[in-house]
Order: structure tokens, then sequence, then C-alpha cells
């Protein structure tokens, strides 16, 4: 019989070696194509903690996967780190966690450097500490508390990968379920605030190139200029948008106020500032509902654009819409599902509460579990402040509570006379 009070007991002294791993692994700046430093880190960690570790490097065929996103750079070098420990009797369970980050925009603007991490005011800063290393941590300090208390507890086989290429495709994920990398169930430990993430909608990126007409600033109000052009399209997409949840009602995304938002995440154009641009750049992230395959979103979007520009008048020539990065299915954990059943009954065994269900206006990697590979998956994970922004945090005692929770989980999981 597993002692609460001596697991908590162990995860709350075992806390600062947590909070360690994650300072060394926040301070592995682990952008896209840049992974490897995290990756060791990681790796060693899981060593330490008594997993079997290997390296999955990213097939080069996986950017043909009908699933996959469109590759941002080479995979030449690069790989998903996995561990793997306990027995071969029961069941399996996959934690999965993400090892990229996004970059962190303007440094300048951060409290403390981006990849330098600072614990202040029971938070530890740095661009990767919410989304998502923290869970990572937490992912440890369980399995690690569980070992002081309850050894062998793992008769099952559990596995804890860590992958790359969250961020923009989750073509990391993929190629390592298409290897086999499955189990019974997926715990993906992505930032929740100790809630449960049961889905999330679909993600496609685009670039969108539009062409203006050029001219010296002093005929500007006879030119056409792209910028323009550009904004136009970004607010009749996003108008677009606002009207999906009506044209495509959905109740498992029926609680969010704005399920399918369109974002302009980067612009570019011209070269002089006393010259209308001949051409922009827009790159956009658009939402949109699980009924729909990215291929028939992109088709959809495209058409959106097709009429924006027909009723506008002022395009001297269609834009050019190209595909790149996320083209991510949304997804849904059945209601009531199992997994999801446990995972509560955990974290009200540890914190006395019920936690909070929900969907996100976004996506996880847990979308291929769930729609592809027949296997349920969840995300559950500590507390997070300004994920993709400034001065990105995460609270410390999220991660000790969460802890809690997921050692229960685990137990829970791998030893059938306390399954009840």
């Amino acid at each position: 019989m597993l002692s609460g009070e001596a697991l908590d007991g162990a995860v709350d002294a075992l806390a600062e070696d947590a909070f360690a791993f994650l300072e060394r692994l926040v301070a592995a700046r682990s952008t896209i194509g840049h992974e490897a430093a995290a990756c060791e880190v990681f790796g060693a960690e899981l060593e330490a903690s008594g997993f079997g570790v290997e390296r999955l490097p990213i097939p080069p065929e996986i950017v043909a996967d009908p699933l996959a996103g469109v590759r941002q750079v080479p995979y030449d070098g690069r790989a998903n780190v996995l561990g793997t420990r306990g027995g071969n009797d029961g069941r399996s369970l996959l934690l999965n966690g993400h090892l990229d980050v996004v970059p962190a925009g303007t440094p300048e603007a951060w409290a403390s450097p981006p990849f330098l991490p600072v614990r202040r005011d029971g938070r530890l800063y740095g661009r990767g500490s919410g989304d998502m290393k923290c869970g990572f941590a937490m992912g440890l300090l369980a399995v690690r508390a569980l070992d002081e208390v309850a050894p062998g507890f793992d008769t099952g086989r559990l596995m804890f990968l860590g992958a790359i290429e969250e961020e923009c495709t989750g073509n990391g994920t993929l190629s390592a379920a298409r290897a086999g990398v499955l189990a019974d169930a997926v715990v993906v430990l992505e930032p929740t605030d100790l809630g449960i993430l049961t889905g999330g909608v679909g993600v496609l990126w685009l670039d969108l190139r539009v062409t203006g007409r050029a001219a010296h600033a002093q005929s500007a109000h006879l030119a056409v200029n792209p910028v323009d052009l550009c904004l136009t399209l970004v607010q009749g997409l996003r108008d677009w948008c606002a009207g999906l949840p009506q044209e495509v009602p959905d109740e498992a995304f029926a609680e969010l106020d704005s399920p399918y938002n369109l974002n302009l995440g980067e612009i570019s154009a011209g070269d002089w500032p006393s010259s209308v641009p001949t051409e922009a750049l827009a790159r956009i992230r658009v939402g949109f509902p699980r009924a729909w395959s990215p291929g028939e979103a992109e088709r959809r979007v495209r058409a959106a654009i097709d009429d924006i520009v027909a009723r506008d008048g002022r395009f001297p020539s269609a834009p050019e819409v190209t595909a790149t990065g996320f083209r991510a299915a949304g997804y849904a954990l059945s209601a009531g599902h199992p997994l999801s059943a446990a995972m509560a009954r955990a974290h009200r065994e540890a914190h006395g509460d019920d936690p909070r269900e929900f969907v996100l206006g976004a996506t996880t990697d847990a979308r291929f579990y769930v729609n592809d590979f027949d296997v349920p998956a969840l995300c559950y994970g500590p507390r997070a402040y300004d994920m993709h922004g400034v001065d990105e945090s995460v609270d410390l005692r999220s991660i000790v509570d969460g802890a809690k929770t997921l050692a229960r989980f685990l137990h829970r999981w791998f030893q059938p006379e306390v399954r009840g």
C-alpha cells in the first residue's frame, strides 16, 4: 500500500534536484535545428533516473508522411531522445514532452537573458521554462520519488520521449510513433496549470506572398502597397475564422470564446523608406475545426483568400499561398475517458480538489496518438506564464504539486492491486 505522506515527503525532498535539472535544460537553448545540447541534458538525466537511453534519428522520408508538417530545416544529425525502463508485465505508459522551444523574440525586452535561467519570486524564468521543459522536471521528479518509496513500481514498460519539432510540425513525435514508440496510453507533460487538457483545434501555417504596384513615395497615393494588401487579407481571414464556430459547431470546443484564431506571426516587405514595395510576405497561423482535415482546411482558406481578393479590387494579381510548418488536425479525447478519470483521481488524492478538464485553441502532439494511432492521450503539467512571450516562467511549486499527482497516477497504472 502506497503511503501518500511518504510519497509527498519524497517529492519534496527531491524537488531541488528537479529544479537544478530544469535550470540545466533551460540553459541548453534548443530552438529549431539546435536541439542537441538539450537532448544531451535530458538523456543524462534519464540515465541517472534508471532509464535505458537511445537516440532516435528523424528519418528524412518523414516529410512524405501524410500526417507530417512541412519541414523547416534538414533532419541531418537531429534526433528524439527515448528513455525506457520497467518490466514487461502489465500495462505500458509513455510520457511525452518536447525539447524544442520558440525563439526568444527581443532579448533586450527580458528582465534577464532568456537562456540564463533565473529564480525569482517562486518562479524559474527563461525561454522554455514553461513551454515545456518544466514537464520533464515534473515527470522525472515523480519517477524518482516513486523509486524512493515504491521501488519496482513500474512492473510494466515505462517510456519517456523527448521529442523535437513540436513547435512547428510535430514530426518528431510522429516519427517516433511510426518507429513503434507507442504504449497503452500517453501523458503529454505540457503546462496545463494542473488541469487535464483533452483536446486542441486544427492548426495550419501558410505563407502569403502578395504583389503590389511599386512607386516613389511621392506617388504612394497612386501605388498599391502590398503591406496594405497583406493587412486586408489578415483582417478578412480573421473575420472568416470568427464565423467558423457557427458554421462548423463542435460541442467539444463550445467553451472557448475564440477557438479558431488567425495570427499574423511575421511580415516583411521593401528595402527603402521612400519606395512603395513591390511585394510583401505575411506568415500566418490559422486555427480550424476538428471536422476538417488539414488538406480541407487549406482548400477553404485558399477559397476565403480568393473571395477577399475578388471583393477588394486592389490586388494586381492573386497572392501566392504556400503551406509551411504545421498541418495539424484537431483532436479531442472522448468525454469521460478512463484515462482522464484516472488522472483526475490522482490529482484529487494529492490535492483534495477536482482538476479542471479543458480543451485549447492550439495543438499538442497528443493529436497523433488520439487521431491516428488509437492510443488515448492527455496533457497534464505545471503552471506556466508568458509562454512564447517575454519573461516566460514556470511556478516552481506547481512542478512539485504536479509530480505528486503524476506519481500517484503512475503507481496505480502499474500496480494491479491498487487500480480499483
